[in-house]
């Protein structure tokens, strides 16, 4: 049984970047259960009613309809985006985020959002800002983003991405030397490529603020000492515009390695819906009864996925900050810190470190997120049971042992007061 089920598990695995559009996912055709559907429930109902005067009213209702920090202000001028015409290093696209919504807007164009549905992950909108104030806001579902959002850079899954290019003075990225798709393990110095950074960093480098030149021999200047510990943005474009004169390095980190988890947690939870959908297809087809625990490859597929999972949570590989640390606006990391999940004693995980690494406690504040709480019962059970051995010592895997005794000894009381009690 285990090898007829393999076999008719592969056609499914050879069609990765579709697979969330087939059963059980059926990405675009179903209905989502995320923060816009339930603020245009309340705006129908007459309990909200948003601010449009102008684009920026709009986007600072929207901010709080979804607790999304204004403060978590970040700025890519690279021409990575749908609204690439509006995009460059003159006028940066602004983008915000909460824990389950990102927002995006760039200078006189349509506002962009993501919100996450636990099972579909996030879902991406437009919306025009600019619409007569007798017609009701629309927010468009745009299945145009998954050519970025849900193909090569995010395989297996709609995901939200950060991206470093080699800008070009245009923003153009030059495609030539490539890009990487960052997480919480990309080397500082091949990070923000096309973004602006503001913060302090030491002697180390980074690709933010700085336009990079092709050479005829295929090689590429970057001036990367010139972006560097840049603390405001107003000598390189009127920043007037926008909330801040800053993009800072801190969200950015954050924004980076939210995303990478959210990708992790989405697709995980997929794979395992997929491989619980597979088995029991293949059992009604052969008669069998019909188990609701995964068993055979469905089983393998789930321990897969979690181990997965908590080299996202556990930070696994995660990239040292530069020598003495990083320094970003306290405002973000004050706003930031205002919903974390607290324990008795008041640590967190979204407490920062910002010498060595960016958290305090490596286990990500991902884990309180909808994708995790609703993700597919097997799967969450075989993570929590495996995240209870390393935290308690009995796992002797050795992948984790960067994480010290102290350390885990915190981080497994944090979740006791605040995920396991829940």
């Amino acid at each position: 049984m285990r090898l007829l089920f393999f076999t008719f598990l592969l056609p499914l695995l050879a069609l990765a970047e579709e697979e969330y559009e087939l059963p059980p996912i059926l990405y675009s055709q179903t209905q989502p259960h995320d923060a816009v559907q339930d603020l245009v429930r309340k705006m129908q109902a007459g309990k909200v009613s948003l601010n449009r005067t102008d684009p920026w009213a709009l986007l600072h209702d929207l901010m709080q309809q979804f607790h999304v920090p204004p403060e978590s202000q970040v700025l890519v001028f690279s021409k990575t985006s749908k609204q690439n015409d509006r995009i460059s290093p003159q006028t940066p696209r602004a983008i915000f985020y909460g824990d389950e919504a990102y927002l995006g807007y760039t200078l006189g164009g349509a506002i962009e959002v993501a919100t996450v549905d636990p099972k579909l992950g996030p879902v991406f909108y437009l919306l025009e800002p600019h619409a007569a104030p007798n017609q009701p806001l629309r927010f468009e579902r745009d299945q145009s983003c998954l050519s970025c959002h849900g193909g090569s850079f995010t395989p297996g899954a709609p995901g939200v991405l950060v991206r470093s290019v080699f800008p070009g003075a245009s923003g153009h990225p030059i495609f030539s030397q490539g890009s990487t798709i960052v997480d919480s393990s990309t080397p500082f110095s091949d990070r923000w490529g096309g973004w602006y950074v503001t913060g302090t960093h030491g002697s180390a480098l980074h690709r933010g603020n700085v336009i990079a030149t092709e050479n005829a021999d295929n090689t590429c200047d970057m001036p990367m000492e010139q972006g560097a510990n840049i603390l405001s943005l107003t000598s390189f474009f009127d920043t007037s515009p926008y909330p801040k004169p800053q993009s800072d390095i801190v969200a950015l980190m954050v924004l980076e390695h939210q995303t990478s988890v959210q990708n992790a947690l989405t697709k995980a939870n997929q794979t395992a819906l997929r491989a619980l959908h597979m088995q029991t297809s293949l059992q009604k087809e052969l008669g069998e009864p019909i188990q609701n625990q995964p068993t055979g490859t469905a089983l393998r597929i789930i321990e897969h996925c979690t181990e997965d999972v908590l080299d996202g949570l556990l930070f696994k590989d995660e990239a040292p900050l530069p020598e003495g640390g990083i320094e970003g606006d306290v405002s973000f990391q004050n706003a930031f810190g205002q919903s974390a999940h607290r324990s008795a004693d008041g640590r967190s995980l979204k407490d920062f470190q910002l010498l060595t690494r960016l958290f305090k406690y490596r286990c990500s504040y991902m884990i309180h997120s909808r994708t995790f709480t609703q993700m597919q019962p097997a799967l969450k059970k075989t993570v929590l049971t495996r995240l209870d051995q390393i935290l308690t010592g009995q796992d002797r895997s050795g992948r984790y042992d960067y994480l010290g005794e102290s350390e885990r000894k915190h981080i497994r009381r944090i979740l006791d007061e605040t995920l396991w009690k829940e």
